[in-house]
């Protein structure tokens, strides 16, 4: 992502933050209590972000654009095509402008994923050469995959597409059944794990170095970071590439930087955690 985004990925986490502290209804605030203040500033600041026009340049970069998109109502109701179709199973149906509701994708979470199928695949990221891209929402629970499909046509990005397909028709189907149960079984978990899996990250005496070594199945459980397990988002940059033995998953803070990648290998058949970074 380009260097100019972080202060908005600030400003977006202050908004959506401010989003998780409304109440559903006003009978659960007292009168007199901060929280009305609270909603106020947070409505102030969803106004500002739909009043701010969008950078020319944020066009150049899927991440760029997204991240408005993604923030900005006017700016989805503007950059969607109406009626937008929607393919379910072979079913083709569409939604009307005035059906739209606004779609805020990962940004309440605070943070989203890539499954991605090495190294290089990560370039994609940074490519302005890419004019296509789908936003997965992964259902891992209900084994579904909603892809919100993006073009790029004469240097703008629009989504054009919904399609709505079963999670053993992604291409990462193989990967997201066995990341569901590695998330939800921790069993089978260690089991999953590599008898050396290598490991980096922060080092908890010095704020600036990060340390390296490796874990094993017994010494896993320690060092498990908790995984999301029913909802998984995916970014696919460019044409979605088939199956592959091995995947990285990333997880990225919108705001804070927060990364870590886990590195799986299929051997036999069989996944297999082979690297934590974070």
């Amino acid at each position: 992502m380009k260097k100019i985004l972080p202060s908005f990925f600030a400003f977006l986490a202050i908004v959506f933050s401010c989003q998780g502290n409304k109440t559903g209804s006003a009978e659960n605030v007292p009168a007199d209590s901060d929280s009305i203040k609270d909603t106020a500033a947070c409505d102030t600041m969803e106004m500002l972000i739909s009043e701010t026009p969008m950078p020319k340049a944020a066009d150049e970069l899927f991440d760029d654009f997204f991240f408005n998109y993604a923030a900005n109502r006017k700016l989805q109701l503007k950059r969607t095509t109406w009626p937008l179709p929607v393919m379910t199973n072979g079913k083709m149906t569409d939604i009307a402008k005035n059906q739209w509701k606004t779609e805020h994708f990962f940004m309440h979470q605070g943070f989203y994923t890539l499954i991605l199928n090495n190294e290089r695949d990560m370039r994609a990221v940074k490519d302005t050469a890419v004019n296509t891209a789908r936003v997965e929402k992964i259902f891992l629970s209900k084994h579904y995959v909603r892809q919100f499909v993006f073009n790029r046509n004469n240097g703008l990005w629009m989504l054009d597409s919904i399609v709505n397909k079963p999670l053993a028709h992604s291409v990462n189907a193989s990967f997201l059944s066995f990341y569901h149960r590695f998330a939800t079984d921790s069993t089978f978990q260690c089991n999953s794990v590599s008898d050396i899996v290598q490991f980096s990250g922060p080092d908890p005496d010095d704020d600036f170095s990060t340390m390296e070594g490796v874990l094993t199945p017994e010494t896993w459980p320690a060092f498990a970071p908790e995984l999301p397990s029913s909802t998984l988002y995916n970014v696919i940059y460019g044409e979605p590439k088939q199956g592959g033995n091995q995947k990285i998953l990333v997880f990225r803070g919108i705001s804070n930087g927060f990364e870590m990648e886990l590195t799986f290998k299929r051997t036999g058949g069989k996944w297999l955690l082979t690297k934590l970074s974070e």
